[in-house]
C-alpha cells in the first residue's frame, strides 16, 4: 500500500439507513402496483371503442340499443363469459357479430339466440379513440365467412332500400343506408323477408334466429324512428316471454373475463392468505437482512488456553477409561500442594509427612485423619464415581486445613 493511500481517511457508506429502507419501501409499492395492473389490466382497459360491440357508443355499437331496451322494462346486461355462450340460464343471447373476429360453435351455442350480422367496416377515429373516423359498406366476401359459421348454404343479398316490410305483426317504413342487407338460403326459415331474401331468419329445429341487417338494432339504424320500431319489433319476436331477460354477448370483441391466478390470489376470499404469505416473507427477508449485534467470529478448530488442555486431556482419558487408575497421582499431586501451602520442609519423608499433617488436621479438629483419607487413593479406584467421593472428600480436608471453614 503507498504511503498516499495509507493518509486516505476511512469511508463510510454512501446510503444513511433511513434511505435505504425509503428505497427498499418504494420498491415493494412498485413492484405491488405492477402485480395489480398486471392482474386487473382487462377490467382497467377502456371498453368505449368504436365497433360492433354492446360497449360502444359509435354508429356501428349498440349501447344504444341496451338504453332503449332498459327503458321498454327489459333487463339486458352484458356478459363476457366464454361459457354463457353455451348457457342460456333463461336469457336471451345475442351475438352482435364482427366483421373479423374469432368463431364459435353454432352445435353448443344456447337457445335462445340471436346472431346479429356485420355490415359496415371502419377506421377508428386517432382523436376520438370512442367513435370512427369513416364507415363504409363492407365487402360481401367478410359478411358471407361469419354467415357460413350458422349456416353453409346461406348467402349475403344486398338490395335497395324497400319502401315498406311487413312484419307477422305490423308494417314499417325503415330507412337502411346505403342498402339492405338480406340472406339467401334455402335451410333457413324465413321470419321476416322480402322478395330478394331474409331479413330475419331462424334456424330449422333450433330457437337461434339470424338477422341480416344490423341498422335496425345498432347507434346508426337506432337514429330513425322506423328502424327503432321494428329493431323492438324482433326483439319481441325472439324472446320467449314478455320483458325476457337479454345478454350481449363481449366475448368475441375481446373483452372475455379473464380468470388468471395472479387475480385470483389478489381477489376475495384468497387475499388475506396472499398478504399473510407476503407479510411472512417480508419478516423472513428482514431477518436476513438484519442482525443483533457484532457477527459471531468463526471458532478456531482447537481452542486455546489450560481449560482446553484439561477438557481434551479428561476427554482422552475418559475414552480410554482409564478414570480409576488416576487415584494414586492424585493423591501425590494434593499431597506437594498440600505441604506447599502450609509452608512444610521439603526434606520431611511421606511417612514423617503423613505423621506432621495428622497431628495438625487433629489439633485442627479435623473428624478424619490424613492416612485414612489418602489410604483410599493409594490404589486404583473401582469407578468413576468412586475416584469422585473419594478425592472430594481428601479436596475438602485440604481446603478446610488451608482455609478454614471460610
Amino acid at each position: 500500500m503507498s504511503p498516499a493511500s495509507e493518509r486516505l481517511p476511512g469511508t463510510r457508506s454512501p446510503f444513511a439507513p433511513s434511505v435505504v429502507i425509503a428505497l427498499i419501501m418504494v420498491g415493494l409499492v412498485s413492484f405491488g402496483a405492477v402485480l395489480s395492473l398486471m392482474a386487473w389490466a382487462p377490467e382497467l382497459a377502456s371498453r368505449d371503442r368504436p365497433g360492433p360491440t354492446p360497449y360502444s357508443r359509435s354508429a356501428t355499437g349498440y349501447a344504444g340499443l341496451i338504453k332503449i331496451l332498459e327503458t321498454e322494462g327489459y333487463t339486458p346486461a352484458v356478459s363476457r363469459r366464454s361459457e354463457s355462450l353455451n348457457t342460456s340460464n333463461g336469457r336471451l343471447m345475442v351475438l352482435t357479430l364482427p366483421l373479423y373476429g374469432r368463431s364459435f360453435d353454432m352445435e353448443e351455442l344456447a337457445e335462445p339466440a340471436l346472431i346479429v350480422l356485420p355490415k359496415w367496416s371502419f377506421t377508428a377515429n386517432p382523436t376520438r379513440q370512442a367513435f370512427e373516423l369513416d364507415t363504409r359498406l363492407a365487402r360481401t366476401g367478410p359478411v358471407d365467412a361469419m354467415l357460413g359459421l350458422v349456416a353453409e348454404d346461406a348467402s349475403i343479398e344486398r338490395a335497395s332500400s324497400p319502401s315498406r316490410i311487413e312484419t307477422p305483426s305490423a308494417s314499417y317504413q325503415p330507412v337502411f343506408e346505403p342498402e339492405i342487407q338480406l340472406i339467401r338460403s334455402d335451410t333457413l326459415q324465413e321470419v321476416v323477408g322480402l322478395p330478394e331474401g331474409q331479413l330475419l331468419s331462424r334456424l330449422p329445429d333450433r330457437e337461434i334466429y339470424v338477422l341480416s341487417d344490423p341498422d335496425v338494432l345498432n347507434n346508426f339504424g337506432l337514429a330513425q324512428v322506423e328502424n327503432a320500431r321494428i329493431g323492438l319489433d324482433i326483439v319481441e319476436r325472439v324472446t320467449r316471454a314478455q320483458r325476457q331477460p337479454i345478454a350481449f354477448d363481449a366475448t368475441l370483441h375481446g373483452f372475455e373475463h379473464s380468470n388468471s391466478l395472479l387475480r385470483m390470489l389478489l381477489d376475495i376470499p384468497f387475499l388475506g392468505a396472499t398478504l399473510v404469505a407476503l407479510a411472512t416473507m417480508g419478516l423472513i427477508g428482514w431477518a436476513a437482512a438484519i442482525r443483533f449485534g457484532s457477527p459471531e467470529r468463526e471458532a478456531p478448530p482447537f481452542a486455546p488456553g489450560k481449560q482446553a488442555l484439561a477438557d481434551n486431556s479428561a476427554g482422552l482419558i475418559a475414552m480410554t477409561r482409564r478414570e480409576g487408575r488416576m487415584a494414586p497421582g492424585y493423591l501425590a499431586l494434593s499431597r506437594r500442594a498440600l505441604a506447599r501451602e502450609l509452608g512444610l520442609p521439603k526434606t520431611l519423608s511421606e511417612t514423617e509427612l503423613a505423621a506432621l499433617l495428622d497431628r495438625m488436621g487433629n489439633h485442627a479438629g479435623q473428624e478424619k485423619s490424613w492416612n485414612e483419607l489418602s489410604g483410599r487413593l493409594s490404589g486404583p479406584a473401582a469407578s468413576r464415581d468412586e475416584l469422585r467421593h473419594k478425592a472430594r472428600a481428601l479436596w475438602r480436608w485440604r481446603r478446610e486445613m488451608t482455609h478454614g471453614n471460610d
